[in-house]
């Protein structure tokens, strides 16, 4: 009998799990669980990057409240991540980037499986290095795959059954050349890219779909949007369809693992990195750098 296959090593990480660290990449769902089965799974992605770890507790709140929405227990406070995040950073250089996960799932299911028990939740952290992409910019187009709304799949909930159809449409974007595509929601509108928010630039002015139940109100929209406004930039929140990114003078993206990263062409038609997108980048960036570092503690 030929030995298991090891689980493939990426980067260095630490998962708390169980009660203790645990380095590399340990397995955490066995075969019946119902998380690893049948997609009970929720989840939440803070940055550490540059010695900063911005909006994290935003992040960590969003994990609880996405249990919520999937009918699991929460069972850590913001306080109790918080602490385990401090305890973890320390096995990391200070200037390494990190990506902080945490995650929620359920154990058991009854009723044939495809029903679960919110009290069997069970829970990780897991900490791991991967660098933060350059904003190089990227070409987009148009998913024939669409976004779900309320009734038909858990949105407000940042839950891995989603991210399927996400993949499926890189997946087919890739296929025909492109690094991104906007997806729609069931009515047909622009809900966003396939792994983040989306943005675009007419005229001085900002717009981004407003957020009607179909897509996550991501937590790096939500602070690109107030800091824009802040800084005296009209930013309109309304329904957008393809044809108005089509005609952006820029168009960008907002989401926890880039952060604010512009687009480079829209089918055929190349786009500059234009004034909008760098001044909400260089808001970001001041807004990250301003806040109390995890980092520094020692």
């Amino acid at each position: 009998m030929s030995s298991p296959v090891p689980l493939r090593q990426v980067s260095q990480t630490w998962t708390f799990f169980q009660g203790q660290w645990r380095e590399g990449n340990t397995p955490i769902l066995g075969p019946r669980t119902h998380g690893a089965w049948l997609g009970s799974m929720v989840f939440d992605g803070a940055r550490a990057f540059e010695g900063v770890t911005p909006d994290l507790d935003l992040h960590l709140a969003r994990v609880n409240n996405s249990a919520r929405e999937m009918l699991l227990d929460p069972l850590l406070s913001v306080e109790e991540w918080r602490a385990l995040v401090e305890e973890g950073l320390k096995k990391f250089a200070p200037d390494a980037p990190l990506y902080i996960r945490p995650m929620y799932w359920a154990e058991e299911g009854f009723g044939g499986g495809v029903r679960f028990e919110p009290s069997s939740t069970n829970w990780c952290l897991t900490i791991y290095e991967t660098p933060m992409p350059g904003p190089k910019g990227g070409a987009v187009t148009l998913s024939p795959f669409r976004r779900p709304t309320a009734e038909t799949a858990p949105v407000g909930a940042k839950a891995s059954c989603h991210y399927a159809n996400g993949a499926r449409a890189l997946i087919e974007a890739a296929k025909r050349g492109f690094d991104n595509c906007l997806m729609r929601d069931m009515l047909g509108n622009i809900a966003e890219f396939a792994n983040s928010n989306a943005f675009l630039a007419r005229n001085g002015v900002v717009f981004t779909p407003a957020a009607n139940g179909t897509f996550l109100n991501g937590v790096t929209r939500q602070r690109v949007i107030g800091l824009l406004r802040a800084d005296g930039v009209e930013v309109i929140e309304t329904t957008l369809s393809y044809d108005d990114f089509l005609g952006a003078d820029e168009i960008f993206s907002t989401g926890n693992f880039q952060k604010v990263a512009p687009m480079s062409r829209i089918d055929d038609r190349v786009l500059e990195a234009g004034p909008m997108y760098k001044q909400a980048r260089a808001l970001y960036w001041d807004f990250a750098h301003s806040r109390t570092p995890l980092r520094a503690v020692s």
